[in-house]
């Protein structure tokens, strides 16, 4: 079986996107609430590896990545991602980026973005 999607094309109003408050086990909101919204398009048997479409508006967020790592692409907006103790990193339409597993560090959405996500557990 092969699932395909458009992810710039998916409308987040028409109903298909879960939208909830941004919190853990994901992340941890810094500094007020921010609102996501995500479309699982595949999950593994196993459950440990899952890939789809998410959006964020904007805020700044703590993340930890303990027991999983996700691979992302940025469809649209733009955020930065800084690693503690590393550099700030700016991802914008387009640009990939790989979280390993025990990454941790601050991503801040600065434009409402949307990514096409993997994420996989140990």
């Amino acid at each position: 079986m092969t699932i395909t999607f458009r992810a710039a094309e998916l409308n987040s109003a028409s109903g298909i996107f879960q939208q909830a408050l941004l919190g853990q086990p994901s992340a941890e909101p810094l500094g007020g609430d921010i609102i996501t919204r995500a479309d699982v398009e595949f999950t593994s048997d196993d459950g440990r590896i899952q890939s789809g479409v998410w959006e964020s508006e904007p805020g700044k967020s703590r993340w930890e990545f303990l027991t999983r790592g996700e691979i992302i692409t940025i469809v649209s907006g733009a955020m930065t991602v800084e690693e503690d103790d590393g550099d700030p990193v700016h991802l914008v339409a387009g640009t990939s980026a790989i979280f390993p597993i025990g990454w941790k560090g601050t991503w801040t959405v600065t434009e409402t973005v949307r990514k096409v996500f993997v994420v996989y557990n140990v």
